[in-house]
């Protein structure tokens, strides 16, 4: 590619040396230097390497431990889990490994060289920090081995950096897609992931060719052309500086001013590039698509276009890009994973446990640290919410199901159990009511031990069905209000 020069030193960028060679061609291997530069200065670089982590990340998972005081021991790992950056850690991880093809995450702790293990009892006392290491630190060591018969076949079994070996407790590999059987990858030096560029290099350098020519039609859309009639076949110095005067006033035209042309025959028109819009958009929307197919994203991510109904309406393009982001969380769980374990033993420390048996001394008051800590952490859920989220009028209606479907349940077996299972019943009731949060701002506490023993009042007797009335019934009536009537008779007669 033919460049100028001033003094010896070529003009032009690093994107440009390289994504504008013509030694790229379909099925180019971009290298670690190229994929650095990409990442660095192409404008989809850092859009297809962080926008799926992003996204990804866009919500908090929902954290549970059923078998713990809940919220307390809730609030203390998140507070941990924030104040170490894990989901930064977690973020440049999954992005190094799009960038490269693999990367690493290794834990390091002061005092404790990293190719020994580190005791998780003492790990809250220690200074520790984390590092996201890129093919180039870990070379050599995640080249993975290639021989079928072998237990670690295409196995990562741990890092070295530098020729300092990590115990394999302290770092999680992260791959950017699964190895192929002698598949070698040039970005990443060894048999690994590939680069989220490796298949898109080509149209990427295409994109490059886009902003050029959107750059050309920028600078040569205010163009004008003054068609003016020629001085003749003599030109004298006061025709040429007519012709000067002519352009000058062209030139510095603008709103509100006024221009005349003197002759009919002469026009000023604008350049004519109405021809370069089709071909143009249709071109840059083709190598938009191509860079998403070969990056296997949806297409919307890249063109960043809004989704006409948003997420919440579950359109068919939101419902693509949401199974696309529930993948990537998968392929995220074993960084997350491995970060929880460090954060669990940072938040939940034996002197955090200590309050936790003054405030709950009839659960924990006779129960070791070792154990209350281990109920924990096998009770510990972590799921992410739905990225297709209801509008609130809908979250009403399922809420209300919910709502009658409890009372229903409430009424039918009240009746039928004893004081003590009643009162877990209604216990039962109490905790998904307080869990409406959409219907319920105010949580309701009962007194179940008091439930339990009450009893309540005997109802009155409620009056039974009137007997019918029988022949003599009526017999007798009528020989009771007989007399009274024959007096009411002979009082009318006088």
């Amino acid at each position: 590619m033919a460049q100028l020069t001033i003094q010896g030193s070529a003009l032009g960028t690093a994107l440009s040396q390289m994504l504008l060679a013509d030694d790229i061609e379909p099925g180019s291997d971009p290298s670690y230097q190229l994929c650095k530069t990409i990442y660095l200065y192409h404008p989809l670089g850092a859009k297809m390497a962080e926008s799926p982590i992003s996204m990804a990340q866009s919500q908090q998972r929902e954290i549970a431990i059923p078998d713990s005081p809940e919220e307390e021991v809730r609030d203390a790992f998140l507070a941990q889990w924030q104040a170490d950056g894990m989901d930064e850690h977690i973020h440049n991880t999954a992005k190094t490994a799009r960038i490269y093809g693999v990367s690493s995450l290794a834990l390091l702790a002061e005092g404790v060289p990293p190719n020994r293990p580190i005791d998780y009892r003492q790990l809250s006392k220690l200074k520790i920090a984390f590092n996201v290491l890129d093919p180039l630190n870990t070379a050599g060591s995640l080249v993975l081995n290639q021989d079928p018969n072998s237990l670690d076949f295409q196995k990562t079994q741990g890092i070295s950096v530098n020729g300092q070996v990590y115990h394999r407790s302290r770092c999680v590999v992260r791959l950017n897609e699964r190895p192929i059987y002698i598949g070698y990858t040039n970005s990443a030096f060894g048999y690994v992931g590939r680069s989220v560029y490796q298949r898109a290099l080509f149209p990427l350098k295409s994109f490059v060719q886009t902003m050029r020519t959107d750059d050309m039609v920028s600078r040569k859309a205010g163009v004008l052309i003054a068609m003016l009639k020629p001085a003749g076949s003599i030109v004298d110095n006061i025709m040429a500086m007519m012709a000067g005067m002519k352009r000058q006033l062209v030139k510095e035209a603008q709103t509100d001013n006024v221009i005349s042309i003197s002759a009919p025959e002469e026009k000023i028109e604008s350049l004519n590039l109405q021809n370069l819009d089709g071909a143009a958009s249709m071109a840059r929307k083709n190598i938009l698509e191509n860079i998403a197919v070969s990056a296997d994203m949806p297409a919307k991510l890249l063109n960043s276009e809004t989704f006409a109904e948003g997420f919440g309406e579950g359109t068919e393009d939101a419902k693509a890009v949401a199974r696309y982001i529930d993948r990537e969380r998968v392929s995220m769980l074993p960084m997350y994973q491995f970060c929880d374990r460090i954060t669990q033993h940072r938040a939940w420390t034996p002197e955090f446990y200590r309050t936790i048996q003054a405030r709950f001394p009839e659960m924990y008051g006779q129960v070791g640290y070792t154990q209350a800590f281990y109920d924990w952490t096998n009770s510990f859920q972590a799921t992410w919410p739905s990225l297709l989220t209801e509008p609130d009028s809908e979250k009403i209606k399922v809420e209300d199901t919910k709502l009658k479907a409890i009372i229903a349940m409430v009424e039918v077996l009240l009746p039928e159990l004893d004081p003590a299972n009643k009162a877990a019943v209604i216990a039962w009731a109490q905790d998904n009511f307080n869990e409406n949060k959409m219907l319920f701002s105010n949580p309701m506490q009962l007194d179940f031990d008091a439930l339990r023993d009450y009893v309540p009042p005997e109802p009155l007797q409620a009056p039974g069905e009137p007997r019918p009335f029988s022949q003599a019934d009526t017999d007798a009536l009528i020989a009771r209000l007989a007399p009274r009537l024959r007096r009411r008779q002979l009082e009318a007669v006088r």
